[in-house]
């Protein structure tokens, strides 16, 4: 089928370019190598999220070329559901769509959370281009709205889609606030119930998990659905690389978590958690000194 869009998203978009300074490329966009090892929803998601980056000049300027942009999106995400929902294709569509403005200002913020929280970033486009992370959260924040949609498989396959090109595997249904940063990425994996507050950062091999799994009342090997049962992170929260946050607990405010660092109870706002480090013993290769 042929998706006909008929929203007004592409003059926020228009709008929201218009407001962009210079850290963004949007008005003075260089071209930059192609990168194809995406699937075709990726490639248009970061053109209309970052046309400067993207080499997407035209739509800056042009609002025929955006709605078509916009337009063969929506075709996109309606070939992705119609095999699950053939019957229920328009309003989630029309409302991932609709919230590409916000996701826009989302990902932005990201996006100067990893500028700011990674002594290497060398500039926003870096960012943008390079960064797991970023990438990651673009696509999260677009699968988040399906899922709150009623479409989970289609958004899980943007998910998965995501890790595979990132490493970096985040549910769908997990809840994201504003100005997370997830550095390196390789190996996080952030759990269907989980929710993560403003300004956090995350580091490689990170898991936001579950600790137990409830059996279903009627089948015995069938896991229990829908319940909660991955941690709560909230805002100013940093964990380390490798560390595991495991069952629906709640990590408050302002609370660093050591890499490697193993926790399944709650911890209070303003708390450091680290591994008490056992003294290395450190002898001399006798065969290659003397």
């Amino acid at each position: 089928m042929a998706y006909t869009y008929t929203g007004s998203v592409h003059t926020e978009l228009l709008a929201s370019y218009a407001d962009d300074d210079p850290r963004f490329r949007t008005h003075d966009s260089p071209n930059f190598p192609e990168r194809d090892t995406v699937i075709r929803e990726t490639q248009l998601l970061r053109k209309l999220f970052f046309p400067g980056c993207w080499n997407a000049p035209e739509i800056v300027e042009d609002e025929t070329a955006l709605h078509e942009m916009i337009e063969e999106l929506g075709d996109q995400f309606c070939r992705g559901i119609e095999p699950y929902a053939p019957e229920c294709l328009s309003r989630p569509v029309d409302a991932v769509l609709n919230k590409l403005p916000t996701i826009r200002r989302q990902l932005k913020q990201d996006a100067e959370a990893a500028y700011k929280g990674d002594p290497a970033a060398t500039s926003y486009v870096e960012v943008i281009r390079s960064y797991p992370g970023v990438h990651a959260m673009m696509i999260h924040r677009v699968a988040h709205v399906l899922y709150e949609y009623s479409q989970p498989a289609y958004a899980r396959e943007l998910a998965e889609a995501a890790k595979t090109a990132t490493g970096i595997d985040i549910h769908p249904g997990a809840t994201v606030g504003e100005y997370v940063f997830i550095d390196h990425g390789s190996g996080v994996v952030i759990g269907e119930t989980a929710t993560i507050g403003d300004w956090v950062r995350l580091y490689q091999e990170v898991t936001l998990g579950a600790l137990h799994f409830e059996e279903a009342e009627d089948d015995e090997q069938m896991l229990k659905k829908g319940y909660k049962r991955h941690p709560d992170i909230g805002d100013n929260v940093v964990i380390g690389a490798g560390a595991k946050i495991l069952g629906p607990i709640s990590i408050g405010d302002h609370v660093s978590i050591e890499a490697n660092a193993w926790v399944t109870d709650d911890v209070p706002a303003h708390t450091n958690v680290f591994i008490k480090h056992p003294e290395q013993t450190r002898k001399p290769d006798t065969k290659h000194n003397g």
